[in-house]
């Protein structure tokens, strides 16, 4: 049975040439129809993620292919149970994707080969082939292509150092990367040319795409695919699906995400709801008596069971009290 809503995950390179007044009329009309979700805009394009009722993202749809320059815009869709976004965001920033190189790369201009899903897949196959995971490292955690390598970074803009320092590895092979929905691959594969790698290719229109071709279905995927939405995470994997993910705290199968509840840490972690109780949210003792500790805080809970809960694993709420 159809679901009610959608959500769109799209992005495309083109120039703007005037990034404030985009975003002005792009608002506007993004709140006249009540559609929420997180929009970039810059001078080299435009990326994002929408949600909302059908009739909400078909006009949607029709108002961004109606802008010059945007005709040919390719939406990839997801049903929905409900809105995946709280609010409607519309920034301008310097890159629609942060790379952060002194001399950026213009995907129009060199970018490198795009695979299908099936392509891509033989690829993975291939033993003499490296896949290079792009996303960063609580993305690949909870789920990537058999085989891929993990970068070991915490945002995107660390990618070209971590590459650089194992160059070795990959200067003399065939790499092919992937990201969420192409648009990270399509500037990181570029600059990889850049720098003297001699055979890139990257998996066109990313692992949302895969996961709904109907030759491949998501085979070779492990695990989930992490979203930047209130769903955090998506199945890719039509043909057999696993969990891959592992709770931070015992190592047992989890696919739960959750921020620490120290505000001035905010790391990612997975957890079950049980260990998040049992933990109080933190990923660290630190973080677990950490004054301001969110889940404390949301679950009015008295310092006298904050001090039974972290007696239980061996800690205390007053020592070594963060000031």
């Amino acid at each position: 049975m159809s679901k009610d809503y959608r959500v769109l995950l799209y992005y495309k390179y083109q120039e703007i040439a005037d990034p404030e007044a985009f975003v002005q009329d792009h608002l506007r009309f993004t709140k006249s129809i009540g559609l929420k979700g997180r929009v970039l805009v810059g001078s080299e394009g435009i990326n994002g993620t929408v949600s909302g009722t059908i009739e909400q993202t078909e006009k949607y749809k029709e108002y961004v292919h109606s802008l010059p320059g945007f005709e040919d815009l390719w939406f990839k869709e997801d049903e929905a149970d409900d809105f995946a976004h709280s609010k409607m965001y519309v920034r301008v920033r310097e890159e629609i994707v942060s790379l952060d190189l002194e001399d950026d790369i213009d995907p129009l201009e060199l970018t490198g080969e795009y695979l299908n899903p099936t392509e891509f897949r033989d690829a993975i196959l291939d033993e003499d082939t490296i896949v290079l995971d792009t996303r960063n490292d609580y993305e690949y955690d909870l789920g990537h292509f058999k085989g891929a390598v993990r970068p070991d970074i915490k945002n995107f803009r660390e990618l070209p150092e971590w590459v650089l320092e194992n160059k070795e590895k990959f200067m003399e092979k065939r790499v092919v990367v992937y990201c969420t929905g192409g648009v990270r691959c399509e500037k990181f594969s570029g600059w990889m040319l850049r720098e003297g790698f001699k055979d890139v290719a990257q998996l066109n229109g990313g692992i949302d795409t895969y996961g709904k071709d109907p030759e491949v279905q998501g085979d070779l995927w492990e695990g989930q695919m992490y979203v930047f939405d209130e769903r955090i995470a998506v199945p890719i994997n039509r043909v057999e699906p696993t969990v891959v993910g592992r709770d931070y705290f015992n190592g047992e199968p989890c696919e739960r995400y959750v921020n620490c509840g120290n505000p001035e840490c905010n790391r990612q972690i997975l957890a079950s709801e049980e260990n998040e109780a049992k933990y109080v949210r933190g990923c660290s003792a630190e973080c677990r008596r950490h004054p301001r500790n969110r889940y404390i805080v949301e679950n009015n809970i008295s310092n006298e069971e904050w001090e039974i809960r972290l007696n239980a694993i061996g800690e205390s709420l007053n020592e070594n009290r963060t000031a």
